[in-house]
């Protein structure tokens, strides 16, 4: 059930104790797609976890950093507006995670409203998949085109960006203010 931004807001910044693994996740992904991101809500990530969305394929947490480094100097307001969680067992010490969520950007001063799609893979507490599905469409890959070599560039294409927004964003590094 899709509930308002102030209740799931809240939900998200106040986890009850025994809650699922999105109560303890949801405040840090808050805080990354707010474009307010610190290196603790980096923390739910596996070091070798791995991000994509259709602009960016990132490897490691390092990676990630900078994937979400990367919003305060590119939109003027970045935040997930509204979500609703579900939770998916899918073996020991494994869950998927689905966001459906409404997510609002402000680029070069007009506002850009992006329904999404995100999923997690969560192994013993960690995140190791974080996927965006913009539109809730899946990214384009070898396995989800009809040309297998037309997904193989669009990932290659997205590996690119993601080395060139790396390499701007000081390779992770974190914030010293």
């Amino acid at each position: 059930m899709a509930g308002s931004q102030e209740q799931n807001l809240e939900k998200a910044s106040q986890p009850q104790a025994g809650g699922g693994v999105a109560d303890r996740i949801m405040p840090h992904l808050l805080n990354m797609y707010g474009a307010r991101a610190t290196a603790r809500d980096f923390e739910i990530y596996a070091r070798n976890a791995t991000y994509d969305d259709p602009l960016v394929r990132a490897h490691g947490k390092k990676q990630i950093k900078s994937a979400f480094y990367t919003l305060p100097k590119v939109f003027g307001d970045s935040k997930i507006v509204e979500y609703t969680i579900q939770e998916i067992p899918t073996g020991p010490g494994k869950i998927e995670v689905l966001i459906d969520n409404k997510q609002h950007y402000k680029i070069f001063g007009k506002p850009l409203n992006l329904e999404s799609l995100i999923k997690l893979e969560i192994e013993d507490g960690k995140v190791v998949r974080h996927e965006d599905w913009w539109n809730k469409k899946p990214l384009k890959n070898k396995e989800t085109v009809a040309f297998p070599l037309v997904g193989r560039l669009a990932t290659a294409s997205r590996r690119g960006a993601m080395l060139l927004t790396h390499a701007l964003m000081g390779f992770g590094k974190d914030s010293t203010s």
